[in-house]
Order: structure tokens, then sequence, then C-alpha cells
């Protein structure tokens, strides 16, 4: 009876499926898709809008970089092509003004005079700055290194007037380089430094190489800080003198700084106008005059303003051929 009894009941029903969270079937991809399509605008939309922030900032810059760079170029550019005194009517000229750049002897004394001065303004500046850079490294941690850093980088804050007008104080026939070589007895070879035509252009150069030394200094101080410690460590264990730890250490990586001050101290070497034309005016003669004080003359003395605008040019061009290289080769080897 019991065994009929089970026979009567009623199976027990089977639990329902649990119906999947994700739909199936052919509205599924549509569903996905959508959503997917429905986010990228959200991603691009935020692109544009970092985009449209990002202009916000650059555009300030940029407006003073086309107000104050591009258009004056432009211009120079324009004004070039032209024989103009500044005043009356202008009158077309072609490349007539580059012509004259390159066939006035004036000028062309002017563009030898920039070269020579790379020599102070350059080779003498980051040499000496080399030199000390690695002297100061040497030196204890201490008030004596500090004070050697602060007056190696004293004439780089001071304006180049002043330091044209101090320079000139002292190199005058009474001045504090004679009475040092009187004091010495080398009194025959005191003189007028820059009134003498062999002795002008070395002894403005040698004001720009006291200006720039300071800031090769400490450039390239900061940058022997940045080299490996342990490079130094394994170059003494295997023997290296200090002639030898400069060139296989010191100097490669100094690479990048070194490159960065080259082109700075061409520039200023090319360009050249404050220290010259406080301490000699270009001359006497022509012994000292520079790009930047024949530019001068001919736009504001001679109401030349379509030549001056060409030998603006002229020499933008020329410090682009010195400077270019420079960069180039710095990348090359990075």
């Amino acid at each position: 009876m019991i065994d009929d009894v089970r026979g009567r009941e009623s199976p027990k029903p089977k639990p329902a499926a649990v119906a999947p969270d994700r739909p199936e079937g052919p509205h599924a991809a549509g569903v996905g898709g959508s959503a997917r399509r429905s986010g990228r605008p959200t991603a691009r939309g935020e692109a544009r809008r970092r985009l449209a922030i990002g202009w916000l900032f650059v555009l300030p810059a940029l407006a003073f970089f086309c107000a104050f760079v591009i258009y004056p170029l432009i211009t120079a550019v324009r004004y070039s092509l032209y024989h103009w005194n500044g005043i009356g009517a202008a009158t077309w000229a072609g490349i007539d003004n580059y012509v004259r750049v390159f066939t006035e002897p004036e000028l062309l004394i002017s563009i030898v005079n920039a070269l020579i001065l790379i020599v102070f303004f350059t080779v003498i500046p980051v040499t000496g700055g080399l030199a000390l850079a690695t002297l100061i490294r040497t030196m204890r941690p201490g008030p004596f290194a500090t004070v050697a850093r602060t007056v190696l980088f004293l004439p780089q804050i001071i304006p180049l007037v002043a330091a044209g007008i101090a320079w000139s104080w002292m190199y005058a026939q009474t001045g504090t380089i004679n009475t040092i070589l009187d004091a010495v007895g080398l009194g025959f070879l005191s003189r007028s430094w820059l009134a003498g035509f062999g002795t002008a252009l070395p002894a403005v150069g040698l004001i720009g190489s006291w200006v720039l030394t300071g800031l090769c200094t400490i450039l390239l101080l900061t940058g022997i800080g940045k080299i490996d410690a342990s490079l130094y460590e394994a170059a003494r264990l295997d023997g290296a003198g200090w002639w030898r730890e400069f060139v296989t250490v010191t100097l490669p990586g100094l690479r990048r700084e070194i490159a960065v001050l080259v082109t700075i101290t061409v520039i200023a070497a090319l360009s050249s106008f404050d220290i010259i034309y406080t301490t000699t005016k270009g001359g006497p003669g022509t012994s000292t005059l520079v790009p930047g004080i024949s530019i001068f003359r001919l736009a504001f003395t001679q109401s030349e303003v379509g030549l001056a605008s060409a030998f603006g040019i002229v020499l933008l061009a020329l410090v682009l051929l010195a400077v270019l290289p420079i960069q180039l080769l710095a990348r090359e080897r990075d």
C-alpha cells in the first residue's frame, strides 16, 4: 500500500532556470554595439575639451610671439626689398640691399669681427667654465665653494651696459689695468686699450669672456652633479688619472650642457651690441664694428632702413647657420 501511495504521488517540479543577465539572440549585438557607440562620442568630446583648454593656455603666449617676433620679421623682410629712408616714399630694390651687404667693405668687416668675437664669447668661456667646474667639484662643500660660485656668477646678473662702462674705466690710460701693470713692473705695456686699433677688439672680447664664464661654470657644474658618481668610482678603480677621468666621464656626461652653452654664446657673439656700444661704439675706425652696431647706424643715423633690414635678415641667417649644426650634432649623438 505504501508503494501504491508513493506511486500515486506527483513528481516534484524542477526549479526554473535563471534567466541570463546579458540578452541573447539577434538583438544582443545591437545592444552592446549601441553602448559602445554611445561611449565613443564621450571620449572624443573629452579629447576636444582638453585640446580647447590647451589652446586657451597657449594662445596668449602665441599672440605675443606673433606680435613681437613673427610680424616684425615679416615686416623686416618686406622692408629689405625696398630703398626707404623711414619717412618718404619707398622704391623697389629687389635683392640690391642684400648685394650691398656682401659687397660693401665696412659691412663685411663687421661680420668678420663678429666671427672673431666667437673666440672670446664661446671658446674661452666654455673652456674656462669646464676647468673651473671641474676644480670646484673637487672642493669640499662649504663656505668657500659657495662664495666661489657666487663670485663667478655675479657678472651674469650685472647689466651689460654697467659692465661695459666699468670696464671702459678700467681700460683707460689711468685705469686699473694700467695701474696694476705699473705696480708689477710691466709699465711698458700700459696703453689706452680701447683706443688702439690692434687692442680694441680683444679688449672688448675679454669683457664678454668675463661676463659669460660664470654662466658656463654654473651650468656645467650643475651638469657634473647629474653624472652618476659610480662612473667616477669605476674610472678610479681602473686606475684612470684626472685627465682620463675628465675625458672619458665628465665630457661625455656634459654633452648636452656644452651644446646649450655653445648655442647661447655663439648667438651672444654674433648679436653683440650693448658692451661694444658702451665701450667703443664700433671704433676706433672699424676695429670693433659688429653687425649690431652697423644695423643701428644704417637705420637711425644714415636713414637706410631697407639696407639695415636686409643686414638684419642676413644676420639672422648667419646665426641659424652657426647654431643649427650644433643642435643637429647634439641630437645625433643623443
